[in-house]
């Protein structure tokens, strides 16, 4: 696999009144060409901060990333407005993140005349070729986003990130506020633009039926840590971590066999102003001892592609 992006040890910690929030904490993890990596966990766990850490939206305190090669730390401007444009990201509401006041030739054209100063006739032609990518048309130009769909509006967040041609897109819950119909219909752009563009995706989401769906890979967090990493098919079939068997069990099922076999994970997320000590898992894991309490468990390897973070895996 050619590695696309690396990541080593990132840390990202939040200074408040109250203490210091530990958001991430030595997430490690690669993400190769045309590969789509998900990263999971339950609302808090940090998924976002690597996100917007990785595109430098907010500054890490710890870690290296690389991509294409390149330490995105340290370099020139020149630089980092090329890798700028190899990364791009989609986010959960695309109400909220397309301006309301722009019509749909502005916010698609935006980082066209931002990195390239194409204008008129140049410009319309590339607004309208990542318009038709997304299955939309020049009839759409002079629009506004309260004009359209959820789907519609989100396809216009895709053709956006598009934009400037990047190699990976950050896909931060890009379903989540659409119908259960519209997300099958988004999915299958994305899957479709991957294939036409050799795209690769880190694909951050909470739910575990689209991620297996359209993941190559999946990464397990949970309180800023990365507790399980493998691949899709292996991970859900059958899980190390006691917390990932949980988010699986979660999931809803009709199925009546299942029904007083599943453990959904139970209990409260503890604080990440004042994480328990070793494992953060471990008051919500009936399979915890002492020596969970101790210190973090590391994350080890566990079989071709696996790592795990747990000393009593399942």
């Amino acid at each position: 696999m050619t590695v696309l992006l690396s990541v080593e040890h990132l840390t990202k910690h939040f200074a408040t009144r109250h203490g210091l929030i530990r958001a991430v904490e030595d997430v490690s993890f690669a993400v190769g060409a045309g590969e789509t990596l998900a990263l999971v966990g339950e609302s808090g766990c940090g998924k976002t901060t690597v996100a917007l850490s990785l595109l430098r939206l907010i500054r890490p305190d710890g870690g290296r990333v690389h991509f294409e090669g390149v330490d995105l730390e340290g370099g020139t401007d020149k630089a980092e407005k090329a890798w700028r444009q190899r990364l791009s990201i989609v986010f959960q509401n695309p109400y909220s993140s397309l301006d309301p006041r722009m019509r749909i030739r502005n916010i698609v054209g935006e980082p066209l005349v931002t990195a390239y100063g194409l204008r008129g006739r140049a410009l319309t032609d590339r607004v309208v070729k990542h318009l038709d990518e997304v299955g939309l048309g020049a009839e759409h130009l002079t629009r506004y986003p309260h004009e359209f769909s959820g789907g519609q509006r989100q396809r216009i967040a895709i053709a956006r990130a598009l934009a400037l041609e990047p190699k990976l897109l950050i896909l931060d819950e890009p379903t989540a506020a659409l119908d259960v119909s519209v997300q099958a219909q988004v999915l299958n752009l994305l899957q479709e633009l991957q294939k036409n563009l050799n795209l690769s995706y880190l694909f951050i989401s909470h739910n575990l039926a689209t991620v297996e769906n359209i993941a190559d890979r999946v990464l397990v967090m949970y309180l800023g840590r990365v507790v399980e990493e493998g691949p899709v098919d292996r991970v859900f079939a059958a899980p190390y971590h006691p917390y990932t068997r949980g988010l699986l069990d979660s999931v809803p099922s009709t199925d009546p066999k299942l029904r007083g076999r599943l453990q959904p994970v139970s209990g409260e997320i503890p604080s990440a102003l004042n994480p328990p000590p070793g494992c953060a898992f471990a008051p919500r894991c009936e399979r915890a001892g002492k020596e969970c309490r101790a210190d973090p468990p590391p994350l080890l390897a566990a079989g071709p592609g696996r790592k795990h973070a747990c000393l009593h895996p399942l």
